[in-house]
């Protein structure tokens, strides 16, 4: 049996642990992947969208150039050739990440799932290695729901969609309403292809504020149409296209005719390790147990990423590898802080949130909102943009910062000026004394600040 200093999970954040390791200590380090190498975000979730996101934000911005007096059509749009374009620029950079790993000196790469037979020992394709410290960097992967007939009729998930898809179908039935489900669905819809959300829930997004995804449905309606309310029960092949059975409430069903079907109804777990082998604890979903100092419940064992199921975004994958670095290898006693997650929604409008909701402040605390649209802004009303806004939430008595929601162009740009000033002791108080460009953009950030009332 092969012994390693480290076995990590995954080459998605798990690597920036890894990295910040080999270059100074005599290691030997197990590297295990099942997919392809850089992890989800790269491979098949937020960067390969984000290069779909942007071409569709030119095509909305050419539509509305007749406002500014500007004769532009477009002429052509080749959704193929931009898709085929993104999966092969991924595909490569995956390819030179394997290449990397592959070659070098302190590292050992399995192309396996790893399961767990013993503690840390890890079955690795037949072999069986071990391991004094292992980094569960699992990742995460579609959850496919209990549909009558789905895989008899096939479907794509957002894997399919950036690892196999060669050509748009003409029209597409989406089941779900998330991130995933708004950002696929608005590209498709930018370059031609009749998309259809399938909801069972009474709103899309609904983790945001109620005014941010009334405002976002109601745009994105106007190039797509959703069944809210409606649960998927039965999918099936029909003369040459597919067809999904959706029933709301009330019992009553309605047929959505489609020629592919794309389920896009949240992340689940990687059960394949098997994990509780180990002594690991999971929660009834699977998600791995980690505590405030990412530390699952067996010694040596550390978690980071989609796997703990707490956050599933990139950017605190990453914050959380660096937790993980501190506590298992830097001689550092650091407690993980998530008292200001961001996220961004990149569809048309743009929706970026930090914190909480209002509904959650309000339990919680006696609080003050801010509220400012784009167009009362100079630079909003030269853009000629409505009903986009800011919301700011406080506590009444400290001014803290408690949340922030944006939908507008570049609102995951203009939060960051919030969720800075939430790591900050003086909070708003700064906010108040920052000069800001005018006319610019940010203003209307500040604004909110400065058109505060009681919640």
């Amino acid at each position: 049996m092969k012994e390693y200093d480290i076995i990590a999970f995954g080459t998605g954040s798990s690597m920036n642990i890894v990295s910040s390791l080999i270059g100074h200590q005599n290691l030997r380090v197990a590297v295990i992947e099942n997919e392809k190498a850089g992890g989800i975000c790269l491979t098949r979730g937020c960067i390969p969208s984000k290069m779909l996101a942007y071409p569709a934000e030119l095509v909305q911005e050419i539509r509305r150039a007749e406002e500014f007096f500007i004769d532009a059509k477009i002429k052509s749009m080749d959704g193929n050739a931009l898709l085929r374009r993104v999966q092969h620029d991924v595909d490569e950079e995956s390819k030179m990440i394997e290449k990397s790993l592959r070659g070098h000196p302190v590292i050992d790469y399995y192309d396996s799932t790893g399961v767990f037979v013993d503690d840390y020992t890890v079955d690795v394709g037949g072999k069986e290695i071990y391991g004094n410290t292992i980094l569960l960097c699992t990742g995460s992967k579609p959850f496919i729901p209990p549909i009558e007939g789905l895989q008899d009729a096939g479907y794509i998930t957002n894997r399919e969609f950036f690892y196999s898809l060669k050509k748009l179908p003409r029209s597409i039935a989406i089941i779900g309403g998330g991130y995933v489900a708004l950002e696929l669905g608005h590209f498709m819809a930018m370059y031609g292809v009749d998309v259809k959300i399938v909801e069972m829930l009474p709103d899309i997004i609904m983790t945001e504020e109620k005014e941010a995804r009334n405002l976002v449905r109601r745009k994105l309606s106007r190039d797509m149409k959703f069944y809210l309310s409606h649960r998927a029960v039965e999918a099936r092949k029909s003369m040459g296209g597919k067809v999904v059975v959706a029933e709301n409430a009330d019992g009553e069903t309605v047929e959505i005719k489609a020629d592919e079907i794309m389920v896009a109804t949240g992340r689940t777990p990687w059960k394949e390790t098997n994990v509780e082998k180990t002594g690991v604890k999971v929660d009834e979903r699977g998600w791995i147990i980690t505590d405030e100092y990412m530390r699952t419940s067996k010694e040596g064992i550390w978690s980071c990423g989609d796997a703990n199921g707490k956050h599933l975004f990139k950017h605190v994958a990453n914050y959380e590898s660096e937790i993980v670095f501190y506590n298992a290898f830097g001689g550092r006693k650091v407690k993980v802080d998530y008292h200001a997650v961001p996220h961004a929604i990149f569809t048309h409008p743009q929706v970026a949130s930090v914190g909480m909701k209002e509904e959650e402040a309000r339990k919680k605390h006696e609080i003050l909102i801010g509220e400012y649209r784009y167009q009362d802004t100079a630079m909003g009303e030269a853009m000629r943009v409505k009903d986009y806004f800011v919301k700011v939430i406080l506590d009444r008595d400290t001014y803290q910062i408690l949340g922030a929601t944006i939908v507008g162009p570049q609102s995951s740009v203009l939060i960051q000026e919030i969720i800075n000033l939430m790591y900050t002791r003086e909070q708003a108080g700064a906010m108040y004394r920052a000069l800001h460009i005018h006319p610019a953009m940010n203003e209307v950030v500040q604004r909110a600040f400065y058109n505060l009332r009681e919640g």
